[in-house]
């Protein structure tokens, strides 16, 4: 379903705008609340887009941000310190107000074997072609966005894919972008999960997510598995459209969004 004019946005909000004492309003940053930008450290929320995200932070009972970046890091990016982050794929979960995310302990364990894989895999070579390494505590991600040439850096970022795998990691790939993971479950599914399960949430009926990319189709199942279960009545997923956003995301989404002003006319029918 392709939603874009204001009434019909707000038509299939109505599950969440008719009791937003209990519903749940989550959401991607990078690609959702904040353009795509070639160098990652210099990702923002637009003001205007903030300033929604108080409003619905006033009214909704859970808000929070789902991203592959640290929890604290989403937090900076955001700059709102009243709602939940999920980071690092649902590996960390930073409640409102806390300043210091809880981390998955089994996750934690590999955090130092994936540092020391990320400091023999990153290269002169990788710095040359201008790939970008981003230490995430437990998870070790090289950027080639930007790169002079693209496809030179795309394929020694390739090499450091096989290197991981050959020494029992995993690797997630991403929009131009290499992730390096403990071999542990990890998605922003399970992530959700937790903070939807775990005190002081209340019981809820509804919840929305809101994401771009692959690892958001995580959290589209992990919705529709918690409405499986019973621990939701509701789940509504919305995906951001891009050039680079992958086909099976729109194919599971119950509403479609154009770019990130698409999201903020979401956020608009929501108050």
């Amino acid at each position: 379903m392709s939603v874009s004019p204001a009434a019909a946005l707000v038509e299939a909000l109505e599950p969440l705008r008719s009791e937003p004492a209990r519903a749940a309003v989550l959401l991607d940053i990078d690609g959702t609340l904040a353009p795509i930008v070639r160098h990652a450290a210099d990702a923002h929320v637009p003001e205007a887009t903030r300033s929604l995200l108080i409003e619905i932070a006033k009214r909704y009972r859970v808000v929070g941000c789902v991203s592959g970046r640290r929890a604290a890091t989403a937090r900076q990016i955001v700059s709102i310190g009243t709602i939940a982050y999920v980071g690092n794929h649902g590996g960390e979960l930073l409640r409102p107000g806390a300043t210091r995310a809880e981390v998955d302990p089994e996750l934690a364990a590999w955090s130092e074997r994936v540092r020391r894989f990320a400091a023999r895999a990153y290269t002169a070579e990788h710095q040359r072609l201008r790939v970008r390494s981003e230490d995430k505590d437990t998870i070790a991600a090289f950027h080639w966005r930007g790169a002079p040439d693209e496809a030179a850096a795309a394929a020694a970022v390739g090499e450091i894919a096989r290197r991981a795998q050959e020494e029992g990691l995993a690797v997630h790939w991403g929009r131009k972008v290499l992730e390096v993971r403990p071999p542990v479950a990890l998605d922003k599914g399970l992530g959700i999960a937790t903070l939807l399960r775990s005190p002081p949430v209340p019981p809820l009926d509804v919840a929305l997510y809101v994401g771009d990319d692959t690892t958001d189709l995580d959290a589209f199942r992990g919705l529709r598995a918690l409405v499986a279960e019973g621990a939701l009545t509701t789940a509504i997923c919305a995906a951001v459209s891009s050039d680079e956003a992958p086909p099976e995301l729109a194919a599971e989404a119950d509403i479609l969004l154009d770019g990130t002003g698409g999201v903020r006319s979401l956020l608009q029918a929501l108050l």
